[in-house]
């Protein structure tokens, strides 16, 4: 084996190329689909998932590759070296197998859903009855909202909106010239419709019901061919920063631009026609026929969304059996400000409850005692309670500043909203920092008790938003500790008026910090090992791409450190590399809820620390962007952690684990059949039971059994 000093660490081989890692998350989502422990119902919305996945891959990954290329851009990237015409050609390959196994496993389920009554069909597949239906339908709904848009001379092919489903028309007038047009599908119709027959679910395309309808469009001509199209356009448009008087007037004309981008993919349904070409198409719209999909079935699958919601009516038990989440187990039936002040408050959605973040806000809108609400927003929901209480707390005379980041990705025109009303309201509204995306999720509350400035901070991994804090996984704390309390006063002001960086006592912000304090650890780990033998670093995150870090963790392997990832989609790193990385192991959860908590573990020869954040170790996290590092200081905390790190690890049932070519395989082994997301519904849902029966907070318990757990836990480890 090559000697340690005589490997280099760039070799292209040890890494994962970005885009093509990627694709592999998308391919795991899939692979859910095809998974028979999952319900019916939600196997339909996994491919849903991907589909909405892949939208914004191509909207914004594979958008910048293609800009790339227009501007004679051909250097390699620096861990795989591949140039960007590489790695296009790398993902249609993998991307296509994708989309083959997607449509295949649609089809499959539909069959399934026939086995209950369920059925997806054609307009001339109906009985005359139902069939009735639709022609009424479509004549008096439907058809008045259709526009034909002849291609000729004086009519010039339209500029169709990004993401649109479109029907293409070949017709022949009545001198017998070949002729074009396309009819687009109106967005505000629903695009399933549900036909009722006795026991039967049946449930018909609009598309499909425009094709079959489609000559009452074109009187007069015959129609030769028609199908449906969808066209994808580059939504990673560049926000013009420089010179702008005003940020938000600036994001309003960028969104116009966006929704007519160049186009990067063209899908074409072929269901009625496998013979289609689309020639006429690739050159109206200027792309390559690698970027034109084919596809036996509807175009974009989220519509499986609206089917799935449909068909659960009937059928409740082809999805997730529904849990209510349980009050915070630090928490109990406690006051929020009342415990915050006795030690720190930890929170885990959706296992526990997102509401008492809403209270939070919410109380300290309505409590007189309180003098200022600072807070960053980057993703809200549509309604958010939050929004109200920092209104309502403005218009009661409080001081309330709010970072609105107007530049979150397809968030931009929500933001502007929000920010819009919120400055309405009185509230002191930013709009982040020059060139900076502000990620960090941070609020401080101010209150005067007795005399005395109290300074509340809640800082968590994922976005203030109570809608996909029921499906995200999420961690935070409420903390009344003094220096952390000082750091998020100087955040924020740093953030809103002019001031050198502050000189931050427990946090780490991001662009200037957070590498820097993940390398500092990985180097105190090596040495600390080198010196004990007990090196341990375990860190969960959304993606891995940093090559510093990276290099970094390869040298902690080449040490003899043990190294546990937990990644749920993009690693650029590639485990178990004699040598390399042989005493790393990488892991991806996909599964009912979607991963999203940042965790960084160092065991420092039992000096530990322990950090949530939200930021991955992503280049673009820890240089682009305004991000927190935050440690956990409390020691029950810190144990609930590294358990449940150790309950990820030992997934044996939604874990799948990276090979040293980059491949990933389900885990399989014989210890217990363990589905982490699973283990945390059911210790909620009894968590709950126990506090519902006693009517009081009763956690010591479930904090004991965990305690138990944990000698287990670091031996488990250490063995492996």
């Amino acid at each position: 084996m090559e000697t340690t000093n005589a490997i280099d660490l760039n070799n292209k081989d040890y890494y994962n190329n970005r885009e093509v890692s990627w694709v592999a998350f998308n391919h795991r989502v899939i692979e859910e689909a095809l998974d028979k422990r999952n319900p019916l119902l939600e196997r339909l919305k996994f491919l849903a998932i991907a589909s909405s996945n892949l939208d914004e891959f191509f909207m914004v990954r594979v958008a910048g590759l293609k800009d790339q290329i227009t501007l004679n851009f051909n250097e390699r990237e620096n861990k795989t070296q591949m140039t960007p015409r590489e790695q296009l050609v790398a993902i249609d390959r993998d991307n296509r197998e994708n989309v083959r196994l997607q449509y295949e496993q649609y089809h499959h389920l539909l069959q399934e859903l026939e086995g209950h009554h369920v059925f997806l069909k054609q307009p001339d597949e109906l009985e005359a009855h139902n069939y009735e239906v639709i022609k009424q339908r479509f004549e008096y709904e439907i058809l008045p909202t259709l526009t034909p848009l002849g291609i000729d001379a004086y009519r010039p092919f339209p500029k169709l909106s990004n993401k649109s489903l479109n029907v293409f028309v070949d017709v022949v007038n009545p001198e017998g010239e070949n002729k074009s047009a396309i009819v687009q599908i109106p967005a505000l119709l629903d695009r399933i419709i549900l036909l009722q027959d006795d026991q039967r679910m049946i449930f018909v395309m609009l598309e499909d019901v425009i094709i079959h309808f489609i000559n009452r469009l074109f009187t007069g001509h015959e129609v030769r061919r028609a199908f449906t199209f969808r066209i994808t356009r580059n939504a990673d448009l560049s926000i013009h920063e420089d010179g702008a008087e005003d940020l938000l007037i600036e994001i309003e004309k960028f969104l116009k631009k966006r929704k007519s981008g160049a186009a990067v993919r063209l899908e074409i349904d072929t269901r009625n026609d496998p013979t289609i070409g689309g020639s006429f198409l690739t050159h109206e719209l200027e792309i390559e026929e690698r970027d034109v999909y084919k596809i036996d079935g509807p175009l974009d699958l989220t519509m499986l969304f609206q089917l799935s919601s449909m068909v659960s009516k009937k059928y409740p038990q082809f999805e997730f059996k529904k849990f209510e989440p349980a009050p915070p187990a630090s928490l109990g039936m406690k006051n929020i400000y009342a415990a915050a002040l006795e030690r720190d408050v930890f929170f885990h959605h959706p296992y526990e409850s997102f509401q008492p973040i809403v209270d939070f806000i919410k109380e300290a809108s309505e409590d007189p005692a309180t003098l200022a609400i600072k807070q960053t927003l980057y993703r809200v929901s549509s309604d958010s309670p939050i929004i109200e209480a920092l209104k309502n707390a403005a218009e009661a005379g409080k001081q309330v500043t709010v970072l609105v980041e107007l530049k979150a990705r397809f968030d931009e025109e929500n933001n502007v909203h929000w920010a819009k009303m919120l400055e309405e309201a009185g509230c002191h509204v930013i709009y982040g920092m020059t060139y900076l995306k502000t990620h960090s999720k941070i609020t401080l509350v101010i209150k005067k008790i007795d005399d005395e400035l109290i300074p509340y901070v809640h800082l968590g991994t994922g976005n203030y938003n109570d809608k996909t804090a029921k499906i995200y996984t999420d961690m935070g704390i409420i903390t009344t500790n003094r220096e952390i309390g000082q750091d998020a006063m100087n955040f924020f002001n740093y953030l809103s008026g002019y001031s050198e960086k502050p000189e931050y006592k427990r946090l780490h912000v991001a662009p200037f910090e957070i590498r820097e304090e993940f390398l500092d650890h990985i180097d105190q780990e090596i040495e600390s090992h080198l010196q004990n033998g007990n090196g341990l670093i375990i860190a969960k995150m959304n993606s891995l791409t940093d090559k510093a870090v990276i290099k970094k963790l390869f040298e902690a392997s080449q040490a003899g450190v043990k190294v546990n990832l937990i990644i749920r989609g993009i690693c650029c790193l590639k485990p178990g590399i004699p040598g390399v990385s042989e005493n790393i192991r990488v892991i991806s959860i996909v599964g009912r809820f979607l991963e999203h908590s940042r965790i960084y573990y160092f065991y420092h020869n039992g000096k530990e620390r322990m950090y949530l954040s939200s930021a991955d170790m992503m280049t673009r996290n820890m240089i682009k962007r305004v991000e927190i590092l935050f440690p956990i200081i409390d020691d029950k905390i810190v144990t609930r952690l590294k358990e449940f790190l150790q309950l990820q690890l030992n997934d044996n049932q939604k874990a799948r684990e990276q090979d040293r070519n980059g491949i990933y395989h389900y885990v399989k082994n014989d210890l217990e059949p363990t589905n982490s997301q699973e283990y945390l519904v059911k210790e909620s849902e009894q968590f709950r039971r126990t506090l519902t029966k006693e009517k009081s907070v009763v956690h010591e318990p479930v904090m004991s059994r965990r305690s138990k757990l944990l000698d287990r836990v670091i031996s488990r480890i250490r063995k492996n």
